[in-house]
């Protein structure tokens, strides 16, 4: 599709960049942000701009912040014994919307791909290590995608804790196989967590 202005094609090439976002889509898109006031798009642009020069990582488990300590390890009334493991902030998110989990949570940043060129020392497993060895932790919860990267990166955790005091589960496997945990409906979620099982290979 040829566009007439070097300027929307700017815009659609940067719109195109983001994950499932097609040229049509990226172009309707460009098209109508067009049709607003000067001061929408900049309000628009800077709401990203500030979210990228604001944003942090919650010291202690790894979520997006606002601040140094993420509002749910600064609750006081979480459960702070019960650690779940997740890949990313999608999955917090995803757990969060079901209101059934109290505790609180480790996002290693993503999973064990070797296909992908991602090891263990690119995630946020020593963080994990360090939490559950040096602080007052019950039971881990793997919360991972049920996918082979996901049982990798749960089985590579389980060999590093396995001699801990702690307690090693996983969600129940109403989460299907295969598919990623971010796109499971909240009754499943919420039913995995509370039937969630001990973790063993």
């Amino acid at each position: 599709m040829k566009i007439p202005s070097k300027h929307i094609e700017n815009a659609v090439d940067q719109m195109a960049s983001l994950p499932g976002i097609g040229r049509r889509t990226a172009l309707r898109l460009v098209l109508q942000l067009m049709n607003r006031s000067n001061e929408e798009i900049a309000a628009f642009s800077d709401s990203f701009i500030e979210m990228k020069e604001n944003i942090k990582q919650c010291k202690t488990c790894g979520n997006v912040s606002d601040k140094e300590i993420c509002s749910i390890c600064a609750n006081p009334n979480r459960n702070h014994r019960l650690i779940c493991i997740v890949e990313d902030i999608r999955d917090v998110l995803a757990i969060e919307s079901t209101e059934t989990y109290k505790g609180v949570y480790h996002v290693l940043g993503g999973i064990i791909s070797p296909m992908d060129g991602i090891g263990p020392s690119d995630l946020a497993i020593p963080e994990l290590i360090d939490r559950v060895e040096n602080g007052d932790v019950s039971e881990v919860v793997f919360a991972l995608s049920a996918t082979m990267e996901g049982d990798t990166t749960n089985f590579f955790i389980y060999k590093k804790l396995k001699d801990s005091d702690v307690i090693i589960s996983s969600i129940a496997r109403g989460v299907a196989v295969g598919s990623e945990l971010q796109y499971a409906d909240e009754v499943t979620l919420s039913r995995s967590l509370i039937n969630r099982q001990p973790f063993s290979r």
